[in-house]
């Protein structure tokens, strides 16, 4: 298994990959790397993402979860970047109930790049984050989005349409 520690804004992140595709990204560090091509490139893309310069993630995914989860994640895949979904508009298209939505995005092994981050509450409210720093997190997350992608500075139509699912 692949292993890579990385420092990043929200602290040290640590990428998991069995060779062949990214498997994890958790909080923390490793005690000892074994980096492979796959995780080099997953750490620059994060890099750039977090200047602004990369709104989609390019990398093979391989999350362990049930045919459900992955439903779920792969859903949020299709969430543009700075605009979000909320749980129950995607329970709906997936012909689910908005916790069963609720537990897939917290079971989410890949965070940031499945972006679980997009998916709020009804109303706006922000739900939950399962990732290191919670909710904090979460809207640190959506915040970058939105001033990369210029959203309410006339430009963000596509994003915010998509927070009607």
């Amino acid at each position: 298994m692949a292993r890579l520690s990385i420092d990043s804004p929200l602290g040290s992140l640590m990428l998991s990959g069995d060779g062949s595709a990214l498997t994890a990204v958790g909080w923390g560090r490793f005690d000892q790397d074994e980096p492979d091509a796959v995780l080099a490139e997953t750490a620059r893309q994060l890099e750039a993402y977090f200047t602004g310069r990369l709104q989609r993630f390019d990398l093979p995914l391989k999350p362990a979860g049930t045919a459900f989860r992955q439903s779920v994640w792969e859903a949020m895949l299709a969430i543009p970047y700075g605009g979000t979904a909320t749980y129950g508009g995607m329970a709906k298209m997936l012909d689910s109930g908005p916790r069963a939505v609720g537990g897939a995005c917290g079971a989410n092994p890949i965070p940031i790049i499945i972006p679980c981050h997009r998916v709020l509450a009804s109303g706006g409210a922000p739900g939950g984050y399962s990732g290191n720093g919670g909710l904090d997190t979460k809207a640190w997350l959506l915040a970058l989005e939105r001033r990369h992608a210029g959203i309410g500075e006339g430009n963000g139509a596509a994003a915010e349409q998509f927070a009607l699912l």
